[in-house]
C-alpha cells in the first residue's frame, strides 16, 4: 500500500480542475478561514464530510488544503492511514491559489 502523499503546487490543483478530474477537494482549515477565503468547490472538512469521505472507494482522488500545507498534510497521512491510495496535498495551500491562481482569492 503507498505510504506517500502526492505534493502538488496550487497550479497543479487548477490544472486537475480544468481538466475535470474526478477528485473530492477537502478544506481543512476551520470555519472562519473557509468563509473568508476558500478555493470554489472545496469541501470544508466538517464531521458529516468526515463521515462521507470515509465511505468512499479507498481509490477516490482526494486532494487536501489549507492556509500553506501543514494542516492538509497531517490529514492527508491520516486518510492514508484508513487505507486512501489516490492522496494529495496542496503544498502552497490557498495561499499558493491567492497568488498564482486566482487572486481574487483573499489572503491572510
Amino acid at each position: 500500500m503507498p505510504d506517500s502523499i502526492h505534493e502538488i503546487p496550487a497550479t497543479e490543483l487548477k490544472a486537475m480542475l480544468d481538466r475535470n478530474e474526478p477528485l473530492e477537494l477537502i478544506d481543512v482549515r476551520n470555519p472562519g478561514e473557509h468563509a473568508f477565503a476558500a478555493i470554489q468547490g472545496a469541501k470544508l472538512l466538517d464531521e458529516p464530510t468526515y463521515q462521507a469521505l470515509l465511505a468512499l472507494d479507498r481509490g477516490t482522488k482526494m486532494v487536501f488544503q489549507c492556509h500553506h500545507g501543514a494542516r492538509s498534510r497531517q490529514m492527508a497521512h491520516h486518510f492514508i492511514q484508513q487505507g486512501f491510495t489516490n492522496v494529495y496535498n496542496v503544498s502552497d495551500g490557498i495561499e499558493g491559489w491567492s497568488l498564482h491562481v486566482d487572486p481574487s482569492v483573499r489572503r491572510y
